[in-house]
């Protein structure tokens, strides 16, 4: 079975989609479609901005979602999932191809998202950092240890065996780090993010992006989507409503998400979107399934 998996924030690069844009009039169609119902041009920003443009918030989350979900678009027939999942943002474009957001929807609540986001990370100063090298159940008892009212560290994306990344503010980041370092991580990598996305943090984001998701039609999609709340497969708009909302403070249970799916038959996982970070994940997670993007 063929599952179809779709990038999130941090995939992004200067010239995504050009290609697109330049060889296909349905790809020109949508992006031109994409920077009228967002206001501005966002395909300059996306073909021949800066790496620092391209890297706020409201502007990586609707880049990245154009990028993927143009692309599963423009592959037609070709485009047969069996079930499909995305990393975080990424839920978005996969609920999106499998038809159960329309296009222009998806697309405002991806921005509506990414605002949220922004004003939630200027309220609180906050990070994320990826531990490499140790058991999930080793960093989540020092996140718990570490974490304390006003200051507070959580496990927020399960990425592979070996590779979670923690969520929170600066301090209990750089606290939990050094305890992290002391059991055995072999890396302890504060990232290059705006705040604490997948944490408590997120509350004021979630509170305002529930609103514009209750709002939203949503269709039973053409296939299962496994949502990273609870790793699961879900058609009922009612609970895919539900996890959207829940997603911004939980956490990504991108491993769990991809042994689910091998579990329930996928053995060709193809990403859809900019990078190859999910085909590294995945290829870690089992290496008995195929793992490939779209040139």
């Amino acid at each position: 079975m063929k599952a179809f998996v779709f990038p999130g924030q941090g995939a992004q690069f200067v010239g995504m989609g050009k290609d697109l844009y330049d060889n296909n009039p349905k790809a020109k169609e949508l992006f031109e479609k994409a920077n009228e119902i967002l206001g501005y041009r966002i395909t300059d920003i996306m073909f021949e901005g800066t790496d620092e443009d391209l890297r706020q918030t409201k502007v990586t989350q609707p880049a990245v979602f154009l990028h993927s979900v143009i692309k599963a678009i423009c592959l037609g027939d070709e485009f047969q999932p069996a079930m499909t999942a995305g990393h975080s943002l990424g839920e978005f474009s996969a609920l999106v191809a499998a038809g159960a957001i329309a296009f222009e929807d998806g697309l405002k609540l991806v921005y509506a998202r990414a605002m949220a986001m922004q004003k939630a990370c200027e309220a609180a100063p906050s990070t994320m950092a990826a531990i490499i090298g140790l058991p999930d159940e080793t960093i989540e008892g020092i996140c718990a240890e570490v974490s304390k009212e006003g200051s507070v560290v959580v496990p927020a994306n399960y990425n592979c065996p070996g590779q979670l990344v923690i969520s929170g503010n600066i301090e209990a980041i750089e606290e939990a780090c050094e305890k992290l370092k002391a059991a055995g991580a072999k890396r302890a990598l504060p990232l290059k993010v705006g705040g604490a996305f997948h944490s408590p943090l997120m509350e004021p984001a979630r509170v305002e992006l529930q609103a514009a998701i209750e709002a939203t039609e949503i269709h039973e999609p053409k296939c299962p989507v496994y949502q990273n709340v609870d790793a699961k497969p879900h058609t009922d708009p009612a609970e895919i409503k539900a996890n959207l909302v829940a997603q911004l403070t939980a956490s990504v249970r991108w491993t769990q998400t991809v042994q689910n799916m091998v579990a329930a038959g996928a053995a060709d996982f193809t990403e859809c979107g900019p990078g190859k970070a999910l085909q590294g994940m995945i290829a870690k997670i089992d290496r008995n399934v195929a793992v490939n993007g779209i040139s």
